[in-house]
């Protein structure tokens, strides 16, 4: 992995520099995609001559509704013609699913995400154990990258976020609770009866597994979770109460889209998450709802909007459906954080998370 660049100024150049390669690539015919050359000739201004991050700011919001409709071939660098890809799938309840190419980003991501935690954090040679969405999901092959990277094996138990959210926008509760307990009947199988030192999956189902053992006891040594919104009550419970005190957590926020946002170092008895994107691939903003344009003070809500910026994914302005508090840069991160992320408008209107 590139150093990471000492300070807020070191960042931004960085940023810049990665935003002038990365546009190119995507709007040259000799390396880019059918979808963006294509998009090219409607634009009012000329991709190419992009030289900062803030003039992406002239392209419009990315519509993920676009990634249902197209074909996702049409979204392969013409540089990587004839190799072949992965095709992930993003979350959602019905009808067509959203889908993004991909080929190496997924180990970038974690391999990152593995080198910012130490040998101990995570016990080196550890097996483990992943309780989420597999499938089609991007997370399934990150997650056994993580292992093998820190020399484990994986093990799965797979769960349907499609079906849970569609139980409970269902009313069917006790349905939804019957598959949360054959979930973690599965998972509590395979840490009773194998070698498991760590543990991905979401919140919900950590606090499940727990109420039917004490995941100390079992040996776990560090747990790594998102998908749902944790706020700091809930940090606290899981740290203290589910954990025990004793196992090393990993609070994280991401998606197929964005790849994953580490959580940066908390001071004893600090609770309030910020995550920091693994920029310069993707970059997380805190705009004002009403004029996304304009960036929240620090300190404030906004929506979330992300610009992700690799060579296998070009996506400008993505407003995520989540919203967080615009944080400062920190010795660890330089560059903007996003904290206490909740779902979008989740204090006016009823959200399903379900069990991710």
């Amino acid at each position: 992995m590139p150093d990471r660049p000492a300070t807020p100024e070191a960042a931004a150049d960085a940023l810049d520099a990665h935003v002038r390669e990365i546009v190119r690539w995507h709007f040259s015919p000799d390396t880019g995609c059918p979808y963006w050359l294509e998009q090219a000739r409607t634009l009012d201004f000329d991709p190419l001559a992009i030289e900062s991050f803030d003039q992406l700011l002239q392209f419009p919001h990315f519509d993920d509704e676009i990634l249902r409709k197209e074909d996702p071939a049409r979204f392969i660098p013409k540089a990587f013609e004839g190799r072949p890809y992965n095709v992930f799938e993003t979350g959602g309840t019905t009808g067509m699913p959203k889908q993004r190419i991909g080929w190496d980003d997924y180990k970038t991501d974690y391999t990152e995400f593995s080198e910012h935690y130490g040998p101990d954090f995570f016990p080196q040679g550890a097996n483990w154990l992943m309780v989420g969405p597999t499938g089609p999901r991007r997370l399934r092959l990150a997650i056994e990258h993580l292992a093998n990277l820190r020399g484990g094996a994986c093990y799965f138990i797979d769960l349907d976020p499609r079906w849970v959210k569609r139980l409970i926008g269902m009313g069917e509760m006790r349905m939804a609770k019957a598959y949360q307990e054959h979930v973690i009947d599965q998972a509590a199988t395979i840490i009773r009866h194998r070698d498991i030192g760590c543990l991905f999956t979401t919140p919900k189902l950590l606090e499940s597994l727990a109420e039917r053992m004490s995941l100390v006891d079992a040996g776990i040594r560090g747990v790594f979770a998102g998908g749902t919104t944790m706020t700091p009550q809930y940090v606290r419970f899981i740290e203290e109460e589910v954990l025990e005190g004793r196992i090393n957590f990993a609070p994280t926020y991401g998606n197929t889209l964005m790849g994953l946002a580490i959580s940066k170092k908390r001071a004893p008895g600090e609770y309030s998450l910020t995550y920091h994107a693994p920029q310069p691939r993707a970059v997380l903003r805190i705009v004002d709802p009403e004029n996304t344009d304009r960036l929240m003070d620090y300190g404030d809500y906004g929506r979330v909007e992300l610009t992700t910026l690799t060579k296998e994914f070009f996506m400008p302005r993505f407003l995520e459906r989540d919203e967080a508090i615009r944080r400062q840069p920190c010795d660890e991160f330089p560059w903007d954080g996003v904290g206490d992320v909740r779902p979008f408008q989740s204090g006016t209107k009823t959200v399903i998370e379900g069990v991710y």
